[in-house]
């Protein structure tokens, strides 16, 4: 079992930063990959970024080179630096952790491919 503990959401200008983190917790010596989604209500989560055991990492396109996903695997925590920040980013966004064991996903932004989830912390952007 995996715990998950997002922080660092807030409200922000257009054009201003945020990082989030993702604090992890319990079986957190198995391998798996890790990922941040954003959900508006009554939607399915979107995909914004995800990294694997091995470090490789997958953006959005609508985030591509304005965030960048990374973890500590020292501390267990997953950072998601957001620059640039846009109206439209304005969110909930979720930490997610797929199965353990598992290093990598085919679809590592596909919400279906992860089964342990954080609470959420929201990111507002004022334009």
């Amino acid at each position: 079992q995996v715990q998950l503990v997002e922080s660092g959401g807030g409200s922000v200008q257009a054009g201003g930063s945020l990082r989030l983190s993702c604090a992890a917790s319990g079986d957190t010596g198995t391998s798996y990959y890790m990922g941040w989604f954003r959900q508006d209500p009554g939607k399915e989560h979107e995909g914004v970024a995800a990294i694997d055991r091995d470090g490789t990492t997958s953006h959005t396109d609508s985030v591509k080179g304005r965030f960048t996903i990374s973890k500590d695997n020292a501390k267990n925590i997953l950072y998601l630096q957001m620059n640039s920040l846009k109206p439209e980013d304005t969110n909930m966004y979720f930490c997610a952790a797929g199965p353990l064991g598992r290093v990598r996903s085919a679809s590592p932004l596909k919400p279906w491919e992860y089964i342990y989830w954080g609470q959420g912390t929201q990111v507002t952007v004022s334009s």
